[in-house]
């Protein structure tokens, strides 16, 4: 086997050969650091004494580092597995700038670079060797690596071996068995975004199960968030208001789409220095926009979620979302992306009703039901592939519906893909797998409609999703929740004929009953006055940002989906704001509300059980009885004899 050669750079050479405890004199010497930030030391250390470790600490909190210094410190060379080729290319230079040598092989290098790369690291001339994980499959590569194995493992963007995970990669999935050729070097898994079920699966795939865990830092103290329920038409007018203002930018707007990318970026462009960036423009014309944008030609990108892996611009002033995120996780993320150089910055969502009937959209098309994986199963053929023409003939169905269940089939261990990416049956046992991951697929956007809809404090909300166990799980003090007066995008659903009238209604019908079902209330008081489904859910929103109203959210699974329900109450805020609304109303107005209830009562049960209420409760309680006798559209509009002192016992 071959010897490790020096690195070039004496001082690097000099700073490798110190003992593992001085991980702290490698961080001034190599990298020009005086100082760890918060949790990157004890993350270290831990990793140079060749302890497997999981990492989850967001973006731009210095995760980079937490391999890189170990792996100088043991020496030898250090294996890096990510799946993003721009974070690849970022960290491969930046390294080199520091006089470490570093490697990358991925398919967008040639051959001939692959392989002088590839014999670098044979030679024992690298310090670092990063590698997408595809590389991992050709065959002979991994027999090449046990040759002269690696001194640590990391691999980065570790949430992507999870089927948990916001960003899963099936081929991701197959690094435990790979990487187990080169144990027992020590593993490294890094990630900025990973649940704690995502963080029992990423040890539990790659063969780490005792893997010490360091689950820090989620919270942002200088990222105000803040979320604006808004129709798609009127969105880019708020983007382009906000944006207008030079202390806005850099900015990156996230889009749905390519199609609205482009859109949004050609309307930008017109008075702003913006262009788009999507997985549909060539690799040239992306690479032109990242490099006009980190240097500053270009103020604004207008991206897909793709946008940002891996580019390090420590200046973003905000982010934009244009439509709901699809997972929390991702939009932690991508919300992370603002405000490294620790200044303050802003993330601003857009959404509305029409972004969860989209989502659900894809998601009926990207995870078919269970029905259709069972259809297309038996028609493969355990001894050859099957082609996806012969599928369609048989089962009747389209195409993209064949291309989906197919890859679910793979995903989950029911079908083999040949060199053509035709199908052979596989394993029987696909369907427990594929459905808890359908379920969890679901749950997640329920999750982030759940968090657009919030009326906690954003950045707490993101803490708890993370788990953070060092976080005090305190306000933040800056976002839309804890500072209303603050919010760029403000908007209180005055489009109800009369906001005044709605919380009139809603406060009276909760102050008979706590916890009544939104669904149910609106059904039986709103929706005969015309009030919109969404127009009633957004100014329950706005109601219990204002603290008037507490809401309770719970879930269950039905028919394939997540159902969520909303119970409201009234608190102690409301009860105050109730008597204000009241104390503007005629009492003739009162008196005329009571007797067209008492009519109602006539009508149904006679004019004596009228007078038998009133006699022996007051008009004050015969409405509350008037509601057990089961009239709740009737009570709920007539709430306001209930505490009505014009109408005492004797009336």
């Amino acid at each position: 086997m071959l010897k490790p050669s020096s690195p070039n750079n004496p001082r690097l050479s000099r700073a490798i050969h110190k003992t593992q405890a001085d991980v702290g004199d490698l961080l001034q010497r190599v990298f020009g650091h005086s100082q760890f930030r918060p949790h990157q030391e004890a993350v270290c250390r831990a990793a140079a004494k060749g302890e497997d470790l999981l990492l989850v600490m967001p973006t731009g909190a210095g995760k980079s580092l937490c391999f890189q210094l170990p792996g100088l410190a043991r020496g030898g060379t250090t294996l890096v597995v990510s799946p993003l080729v721009a974070l690849m290319e970022d960290q491969v230079v930046k390294l080199q700038a520091l006089g470490v040598t570093a490697e990358r092989i991925h398919a967008g290098r040639s051959r001939d670079a692959c392989r002088l790369a590839f014999a670098a690291y044979y030679q024992g001339s690298l310090n670092f060797l990063f590698v997408a994980p595809e590389r991992l499959a050709i065959p002979g590569f991994l027999e090449m690596l046990k040759q002269r194995p690696p001194t640590l493992i990391a691999v980065d963007e570790a949430h992507c071996i999870s089927q948990w995970g916001h960003d899963f990669r099936p081929e991701y999935r197959m690094l435990g068995p790979r990487l187990a050729a080169l144990r027992p070097t020590p593993i490294v898994a890094l990630t900025a975004t990973a649940t704690a079920q995502v963080q029992e699966d990423i040890t539990e795939q790659l063969g780490i199960p005792q893997a010490r865990q360091f689950i820090h830092g989620f919270r942002r103290t200088n990222l105000a968030i803040e979320v604006s329920e808004l129709g798609p038409s009127d969105r880019l007018e708020i983007a382009q208001k906000i944006l207008a203002e030079p202390k806005a930018r850099p900015a990156i707007v996230y889009a749905p789409t390519r199609k609205h990318a482009e859109r949004y970026a050609a309307e930008l462009a017109k008075s702003l220095p913006a262009a788009p960036y999507h997985a549909g423009m060539s690799a040239t014309e992306r690479d032109d926009v990242q490099a006009a944008f980190i240097n500053g030609a270009i103020e604004i990108v207008v991206a897909t979620v793709a946008f940002g892996m891996g580019i390090d611009k420590s200046n973003i002033r905000t982010v934009i979302h244009m439509a709901l995120p699809s997972t929390v996780e991702g939009y932690y993320q991508e919300i992370g992306r603002a405000g490294r150089d620790g200044k303050p910055s802003r993330a601003i969502l857009m959404h509305s009703f029409v972004d969860k009937r989209t989502h659900e959209f894809l998601f009926a098309k990207n995870y078919p039901e269970i029905t259709i994986l069972r259809q297309i199963y038996p028609l493969l053929s355990p001894d050859q592939a099957t082609s996806r023409v012969e599928l369609m003939r048989k089962s009747r169905l389209e195409e993209d519906v064949i291309a989906a269940a197919i890859d679910k089939l793979w995903v989950h261990g029911g079908a083999e893909l040949d060199g053509d990416g035709q199908p052979r049956r596989a394993k029987a046992t696909w369907e427990s797998s594929y459905r808890q991951q359908r379920q969890h697929r679901a749950l997640q956007l329920l999750q982030v409609a759940q968090f657009a809809a919030a009326t906690t404090c954003r950045m707490r909300l993101l803490v708890e999703h993370f788990g953070d166990r060092s976080d005090g799980n305190f306000g933040c003090g800056q976002c839309d929740i804890c500072v209303p007066s603050t919010a760029t995008t403000s908007y209180d659903g005055d489009e109800l004929a009369s906001t005044r009238e709605f919380d009139l209604k809603l406060l009276r019908a909760l102050r008979v009953k706590d916890e009544q079902p939104a669904g149910k209330l609106f059904r039986e008081v709103f929706e005969r006055s015309g009030t919109q489904r969404s127009q009633f859910e957004h100014r329950l929103d706005v109601l219990a940002r204002r603290k008037f109203i507490s809401i309770k959210t719970s879930s269950f699974f039905k028919d394939g989906r997540w159902i969520e329900m909303r119970k409201l109450s009234l608190a102690a805020p409301g009860s105050r704001r109730l008597a204000e609304l009241e104390g503007k109303r005629n009492p003739s107005t009162r008196a005329a509300t009571f007797a067209a209830g008492s009519h109602v009562v006539h009508k149904v049960y006679g004019r004596g059980k009228v007078e038998q209420l009133v006699t022996e409760f007051g008009a004050a309680k015969a409405v509350v009885e008037f509601q057990k006798l089961g009239l709740r559209k009737v009570a709920t509009v007539q709430l306001e004899a209930a505490n009505d002192r014009n109408f005492g016992a004797n009336s």
